[in-house]
């Protein structure tokens, strides 16, 4: 019984790290986000969480908190302690000076310019564990160690608000809201968490967006704000093409000579050339792309999940319906990939007032 009860209260103060983590939503970044919790005997000594891209580490801030407590204690944390040189000094070299006797980790770390801290850990004596809260861990931190583990393109979010009956506009293609105002101010902190936000032309087209984070903390840097916009298209009297020179803004296009790409680039959107999505996604994770959220529509949506290229999927759902002849969410996914998506595993349900947010994970490759 005692066993079990050491269990419960070491996963509570590791899901406490995960909250603290959690405070540096959109700030950190291309930093993951890090929570610690600092425990003597029990008792919490000290917490801390990596506030901002260039400011101290969750673990240097928790032990600054706990003071001479931290001697003797263990500690909590939701990503293997760096071992690298940064902006900031080692945490592993923190933790050993500070004389701590352990350190439970969620995961490791897997940027090859950090790792090897449990190593260093452990060469001073110190016990290391992993796994606790891991499944929650990896996903807060998704993105980050998508492109920690190497891949090429950066890691995407496709978020679609539908209808019961699962469309995304009436048969008339009049556009509005379909949730309500808690479901879109959860957008926006999504966006605040990408590095850039893109939608198809037709939806630019369509619904003029901003593609801006509005309603919520501003996020550490602006996301870039993309168009798949093959034929360059875009009106230069857009939202997107008139805010250009204050927040940036491209357009992913088979011909930067054509006639609009020159007049969009005239107004300070930057065309990038590329014929396919895989390049498209390629050359956005070589200019620092890390995570991108697709924002639709239906004909981008479909191009994504048919070429596999989706690493979550976010549905919010409003209580209406659009009936018959009305745009679907899924009307321009390949029959092969909509019969794919059933093994998809929800991640996460939560409700914003009338709206249901679904978020589901793409299976892992085999």
């Amino acid at each position: 019984m005692q066993g079990r009860e050491s269990s419960r209260r070491e996963r509570a103060w590791m899901k406490r790290a995960l909250t603290l983590a959690a405070r540096g939503w959109g700030q950190t970044a291309p930093n993951p986000l890090v929570g610690a919790v600092i425990v003597r005997d029990g008792v919490v000594v000290g917490e801390g969480f990596h506030p901002r891209f260039g400011e101290p580490h969750a673990e240097a801030l928790a032990l600054a908190q706990a003071g001479d407590r931290a001697r003797g204690a263990d500690v909590y944390c939701t990503l293997e302690p760096c071992n690298g040189h940064g902006k900031q000094p080692p945490c592993a070299e923190a933790l050993i000076a500070a004389g701590v006797r352990r350190v439970v980790a969620s995961i490791a770390d897997p940027n090859p310019a950090k790792a090897h801290g449990a190593e260093r850990l452990r060469a001073a004596g110190i016990s290391v564990e992993f796994g606790l809260e891991a499944a929650a861990a990896r996903e807060l931190n998704a993105p980050f160690l998508h492109w920690a583990s190497g891949a090429e393109r950066p890691w995407v979010t496709l978020k679609l608000a539908m209808s019961m009956d699962g469309a995304i506009a009436a048969a008339d293609r009049e556009r509005g809201w379909l949730t309500g105002e808690a479901a879109r101010r959860h957008v926006h902190r999504l966006r605040a968490s990408a590095d850039a936000i893109a939608v198809g032309i037709g939806t630019a087209l369509a619904d003029d967006p901003a593609l801006t984070v509005r309603g919520v903390k501003k996020p550490r840097v602006a996301p870039l704000r993309v168009v798949f916009d093959r034929h360059a298209r875009l009106p230069v009297t857009s939202q997107l093409a008139r805010t250009a020179r204050r927040l940036p803004a491209a357009i992913l296009t088979d011909d930067a000579s054509a006639p609009g790409a020159l007049e969009l680039a005239r107004r300070g959107v930057e065309p990038i050339v590329a014929r396919d999505l895989a390049t498209a996604l390629r050359l956005l994770h070589d200019r620092g792309v890390r995570h991108l959220l697709v924002e639709g529509g239906a004909v981008l949506a479909g191009a994504l999940l048919g070429a596999n290229l989706v690493d979550r999927l976010v549905i919010f759902q409003a209580p209406v319906l659009l009936g018959a002849g009305a745009l679907g969410a899924f009307s321009a996914v390949p029959s092969a990939a909509t019969k794919a998506m059933a093994h998809w595993q929800v991640v996460e349900r939560r409700e914003f007032d009338a709206d249901l947010m679904t978020v589901l994970a793409a299976p892992s490759p085999s």
